[in-house]
């Protein structure tokens, strides 16, 4: 393509974006092309935060409109460190995918945006960097299928709160993507993340089981250990940014990694002996003493109920997570109301003694612990399913006796809000 093309191309990308919202988080924002959204009856749109002071961009995480992706990008402490990184964030409103299956158009859809983003941030670099597919609950498939499409542009995959490669129990309720005979994420570091609050055996199962069936890839699991499925902890988004840190400097070139370069540790053993789904607590644990993790070709425990870490810090970091909960009683927090305003506009709720409540998602912003008001976001107002419900946080911290507690809260504001 000749320069003055490419210069009337970057131009007319700019006078079609649209804008960046109201957060303040975005500099960048892109129509998508090829997709029209059902909630919305038009295109997504993708938004974009190039790191301040940023000049190559060395790969972006990418995101699309769910819960907890707003959580994670809207996390001060994680973008101070994807800024020591070069990594951008790119962020889907409407979704436009969920099980990332190639024959709905997805993946020229997503190559499009990408070219599009590129030019009108000025970072041509974008269109062809290193991707990180992020996704939460019916988006926590898509990370996975994303990388068994593009595995030679994807640097990590992050599947949180939800699935393992290949499930049966896919996020988004509906049958999994076939790979096919020769797709694979083999050396590509992956990882799972399930809150200890949602603990499903049969959503566990398959990540150990696709360690089996693949025994060259590298699927890292961590149990959120006093979480549930809904939020992003901030030790949590500090232990992403960590696994994406370790990738990038374990992958020059994008080269694969021999899963025997890692280190193995014994995968989470739950205070509770959960249910594979049949109301029946499993009797499968016989973790009496519990591993130490080790070198690939050092780990004297069982490499069946085994994962993959990229090293011995990352494998320490895991064991000390689990050590925060274990043994630890429980202290549920009462399920929480709220009131609204007479405009619709502010919501109030009491919590109790020792509770903060922190924002997951949607167009709510906090004041204090008790008050949270409508502020409009990249969401649009123009979503009857989104534009107008927030979830929102309770958590009581733990200390030395009781674990970590949380309780999710669904605010439903009136649409449209009154003038």
């Amino acid at each position: 393509m000749k320069r003055a093309t490419i210069s009337l191309l970057a131009l007319w990308l700019v006078l079609m974006a649209g804008a960046v919202g109201s957060s303040g988080l975005y500099q960048y924002s892109v129509g998508l092309t090829g997709y029209i959204s059902p909630e919305t009856g038009k295109a997504p749109t993708a938004y974009l935060w190039v790191p301040e002071g940023c000049s190559d961009v060395r790969a972006v995480v990418f995101a699309q409109q769910n819960m907890t992706e707003e959580m994670l990008f809207h996390n001060d402490a994680f973008r101070r460190q994807m800024q020591q990184l070069g990594v951008a964030l790119l962020w889907v409103a409407p979704a436009f995918t969920y099980a990332w299956d190639p024959a709905s158009g997805c993946q020229k859809v997503f190559d499009e945006m990408l070219t599009a983003i590129a030019y009108q941030s000025s970072h041509p670099e974008i269109a062809t960097a290193p991707v990180i597919p992020f996704g939460h609950s019916a988006q926590a498939t898509m990370p996975w299928n994303f990388a068994a499409w593009n595995a030679d542009r994807t640097l990590c995959i992050i599947s949180f709160h939800g699935d393992a490669p290949r499930t049966n129990l896919c996020g988004y309720g509906t049958a999994n993507v076939e790979w096919g005979r020769t797709r694979n994420i083999d050396g590509i570091p992956g990882l799972m993340i399930e809150g200890e609050y949602e603990w499903w055996e049969a959503r566990v199962r398959p990540a150990l089981a696709f360690r089996m069936v693949y025994p060259e890839s590298c699927i890292s699991f961590l149990c959120d250990a006093g979480s549930g499925h809904f939020e992003m902890m901030p030790e949590t988004a500090e232990y992403i940014a960590m696994f994406i840190r370790k990738s990038m400097e374990q992958r020059p070139g994008m080269r694969r990694l021999n899963p025997r370069d890692g280190w193995l540790a014994c995968r989470y053993d739950p205070d509770s002996r959960p249910s594979d789904g049949d109301g029946a607590a499993d009797d499968i644990f016989s973790i009496t003493q519990r591993p130490t993790p080790a070198p690939w070709a050092d780990y004297q425990g069982d490499r069946h109920d085994a994962f993959w870490y990229i090293d011995g810090e990352m494998a320490a970091l895991t064991e000390a997570r689990y050590a925060e909960t274990r043994g630890k009683a429980s202290r549920p927090i009462d399920k929480m109301t709220y009131t609204l305003s007479d405009d619709g506009r502010t919501v109030t709720l009491s919590p109790p003694a020792g509770v903060h409540v922190e924002v997951i998602s949607g167009p709510l912003r906090k004041v204090d612990d008790r008050t949270f008001r409508f502020c409009p976001y990249e969401g649009g107002l123009d979503n009857p399913k989104r534009s107008y419900t927030s979830w929102l946080i309770a958590i009581r911290d733990g200390d030395g006796q009781y674990k970590r507690a949380v309780q999710p809260i669904e605010v439903k504001l009136p649409n449209p809000l009154k003038k």
